[in-house]
């Protein structure tokens, strides 16, 4: 014999059925993170960005309930190899872009297909800080300070080399800005990354580079490299005694922001918990000290859509400074 439940009789199991699924929802809700974060940082090993990534990182890990947050290296064509994984990876806030301004607002403009779009494809959790690149030379350059380095860099028949992370890079651009302006002719030599053009320089097979203060400091500490101006429009605290560029050459500024990323289409309560979580670790005290003494120049307290308005207009300025320069990578 068939059973036929009445209409009386299902409504209720059905009303039963529904109430009890939304009461387990919850109950079975994963809290983010239940799982390890990963920090895209798309330069190589021991470059600012990524001396950065792991202070910042192992912070957030620490704010976001002892979460794992594990930095994963992936350099090449500039940044725009990191950039597309994280724009193209899963929007869930378990893989996140920790970038500088180099690759997200001067790329666009200096590569003719970057493979990701600035704006569009991301959402801003935090502004870290901003870091000047020094302008450094191998003891054995004739050249003790940067009146000096201008002098010798206007000689007739003047052919130096400096070496940069590669090409379109920030400090290629700073270069080509200062041969611009300052009215020299350094060669470009580009590297596959910060680490090697500063190994070829502290060997001696090149003269001069421009690399970030943060991963410069111990050489310049240890007398290995000597610090001839930085890049932005005023002196480091962290190296009070070497000039700003825009002391000798007015209007040059190149300072490098640190940032951190979501991909567009995160869900927006995990991302609200990502900035929340950040502007905490950026407040704490002891990753404060630690990025002052890489020389980091912490940002202030930002709000998304200031660092978003930041961004668009490096994105403007930097279009015109690629243009101007010529530089432009396939």
């Amino acid at each position: 014999m068939k059973f036929r439940a009445s209409r009386a009789f299902a409504l209720p199991l059905l009303s039963l059925a529904a109430s009890a699924l939304m009461a387990a929802g919850p109950a079975h809700a994963q809290p983010y993170p239940s799982r390890p974060v990963t920090l895209v940082v798309p330069q190589a090993a021991g470059g600012t960005n990524d001396i950065v990534g792991r202070l910042v990182g192992q912070k957030l890990g620490e704010v976001l309930n002892n979460a794992s947050v594990v930095v994963d290296n992936r350099p090449g064509a500039g940044g725009n190899i990191g950039t597309q994984l994280v724009a193209r990876g899963p929007k869930d806030g378990y893989t996140l872009l920790m970038t500088i301004s180099s690759s997200q607002a001067i790329n666009p403009a200096l590569y003719k297909n970057p493979g990701f779009d600035p704006v569009k494809d991301f959402r801003p959790v935090g502004l870290v800080g901003a870091v000047p690149n020094v302008l450094l030379v191998n003891p054995s350059f004739p050249a003790r300070d940067f009146n000096e380095f201008l002098k010798l860099a206007r000689q007739k028949g003047a052919n130096y080399q400096y070496a940069s992370a590669g090409n379109g890079t920030l400090n290629h651009l700073l270069g080509e800005m200062l041969n611009s302006m300052a009215g020299i002719s350094l060669q470009h030599v580009p590297y596959k990354g910060v680490a090697p053009a500063l190994n070829d320089v502290l060997g001696g097979q090149l003269p001069i580079v421009f690399a970030s203060l943060p991963s410069a400091l111990a050489h310049i500490k240890a007398g290995k490299l000597r610090a001839l101006a930085v890049s932005g429009d005023k002196r480091s605290p962290v190296l009070p005694d070497v000039p700003a560029i825009g002391e000798a050459v007015p209007g040059y500024n190149g300072t490098l922001w640190i940032g951190l990323f979501a991909p567009a289409g995160v869900p927006a309560d995990v991302l609200a918990a990502l900035q929340d979580a950040t502007r905490k670790a950026l407040a704490a005290k002891d990753l404060r000290d630690k990025l002052d003494q890489q020389g980091v120049e912490i940002a202030a307290p930002t709000t998304p859509e200031q660092f978003s308005k930041l961004l668009q207009d490096d994105l403007a300025k930097w279009a015109r400074i690629v243009k101007a320069s010529g530089a432009m990578v396939d």
